[in-house]
């Protein structure tokens, strides 16, 4: 399982540096250059408000139905039969949810024909993640790495003629970056199903109300818990809108600062694509999950250790790298939310095993504290600090979810604390954030110095032996190294 982890990791990062830098980064940053702040940050505030109720699209369908795939792969054809007619309704639901809630905020028609497109698009991109489920519970992950890029492959294509040609850069509207991602959502979504569709025996649509009782009730608790986790991911946002007369601009100077984190945290999540059904299997399987456990929380926690400091003494060369506008106060809160990213890796790897072990319930009840958490401090700080205080809020809860995982999963598997791990990931964090200071202070040029401390940091990491080159070819040879 070590093996299979780790080249499908490979190949899965292999894609994603190739695919996802360009669309966050040339893409995205160059339509908020383009489009300005106050237009960026409105359509930001939609998107993550249809983001939050995403969750009515999918009500834990895609963890339930990858896991359920992983562990028994003859249940393709029943599931896929049923749960495409489930999604549609479930479409329904969730446009209508979404427009009445639009109405007691207040929006009007200008926000309301963004948002009917952003629906459309939530629409199309779940549909995507559920025929990316089964793959994945296939153990299709190469074809399924494929799939995760192509939407912003295009888009990339798409957008990047408009914002490199000079007539359509200079008349460029936030709505063509919406439309270019319908394009590409609706030739990705058509790939996908075909897929899936020939791989699948006994496919006949059916409309079973009883059945699709029978399979909410079992995937609720997966809903819940990805409603939950949502709104403490997304809703500061919505909440600048709501309580800052200034809020769309807010939203835009948050954006440009949580987009880097975003990105960051798509590689955690790829972590998640595999791990989950590796977990799965293992877990039926009665085998040890410890030695993977370890072995993703090195691969994973190592690299996300170097960025973070590397980010937090370099924020404002980062930002104004990037961006034309606000870079000064992006700057600062970047700085800040930057340190989200470790609490986000944490739950990539423990929230995974605890829902690989079916552990909804106590999940739920942490994310349920979260949420509290999340929004008694938006109001407060957002109020008296406006975006620096949502990012505070924001970095807050993600390390009190770190923690609250990290001691669950301890309990429920009776894990031996590896104290020697745990003093020397604390060494290695301390030393690599005084080393990134020190190299930022030097009197040489930005680049330059952020490289000397990116390749200091790689040395220290192997000398500390939390990286070990030869461990990993040998888990490349023998996939029972380390069991």
């Amino acid at each position: 399982m070590k093996k299979k982890f780790i080249t499908n990791l490979a190949f899965l990062l292999f894609l994603n540096i190739l695919i996802k830098p360009v669309y966050a980064f040339g893409i995205d940053v160059g339509v908020q250059n383009a489009v300005g702040s106050i237009s960026y940050g409105n359509y930001f505030i939609l998107l993550n408000f249809t983001l939050i109720f995403q969750i009515i699209l999918d009500l834990g369908i895609e963890n339930y139905n990858r896991r359920e795939i992983a562990r028994s792969p003859n249940l393709l054809g029943e599931y896929f039969s049923n749960i495409l007619p489930l999604k549609l309704i479930l479409g329904g639901v969730y446009f209508g949810i979404c427009f009445a809630t639009g109405l007691l905020l207040g929006w009007v028609q200008q926000e309301f024909i963004l948002l009917t497109l952003l629906l459309f698009n939530q629409f199309l991109a779940d549909f995507i993640l559920y025929f990316r489920s089964n793959l994945g519970g296939l153990h299709m992950f190469n074809l399924e790495s494929m799939i995760s890029v192509l939407d912003k492959f295009i888009v990339i294509l798409i957008c990047g003629f408009l914002l490199v040609n000079p007539l359509t850069r200079i008349q460029f509207r936030i709505e063509w970056l919406v439309y270019s991602q319908t394009a590409a959502y609706l030739i990705v979504a058509s790939i996908a199903f075909f897929i899936v569709f020939v791989r699948t025996r006994g496919f006949h649509i059916t409309f079973n109300p009883g059945h699709y009782l029978i399979f909410l009730k079992r995937s609720f608790p997966y809903a819940l818990l990805i409603m939950l986790m949502a709104i403490y991911l997304r809703s500061n946002t919505v909440l600048l809108g709501l309580l800052r007369s200034d809020g769309k601009e807010l939203a835009g100077i948050y954006a440009q600062s949580f987009r880097i984190v975003e990105i960051l945290s798509n590689y955690g999540y790829l972590f998640t694509i595999i791990l989950l059904p590796l977990f799965s299997r293992m877990l039926k399987q009665k085998e040890p999950v410890e030695p993977l456990l370890q072995l993703a929380v090195k691969l994973l926690f190592v690299p996300a250790i170097i960025i973070v400091c590397g980010c937090i003494a370099y924020r404002y060369d980062i930002i104004s790298l990037l961006y034309i506008e606000h870079t000064e106060i992006s700057g600062m809160v970047f700085g800040i939310l930057i340190g989200s990213f470790l609490g986000m890796c944490t739950t990539y790897i423990f929230g995974t095993l605890l829902t690989a072990n079916g552990n909804l319930m106590q999940l739920n009840t942490m994310a349920f504290a979260s949420v509290i958490l999340y929004l008694v401090l938006n109001v407060i700080l957002i109020h008296d600090h406006g975006v620096v205080g949502a990012a505070a809020a924001h970095v807050v809860t993600q390390f009190f979810t770190s923690v609250y995982q990290i001691v669950l999963a301890v309990r429920i598997f009776h894990f031996r604390i590896n104290y020697g791990l745990l003093i020397r990931f604390g060494i290695f964090s301390l030393v690599v954030l005084v080393a990134a200071f020190f190299m930022e202070g030097l009197d040489l040029s930005r680049f330059l110095s952020f490289f000397l401390f990116m390749v200091f940091a790689l040395i220290f990491s192997l000398l500390t032996r939390l990286l070990q080159i030869k461990s990993l070819l040998l888990l490349l040879q023998n996939e029972n190294f380390g069991k």
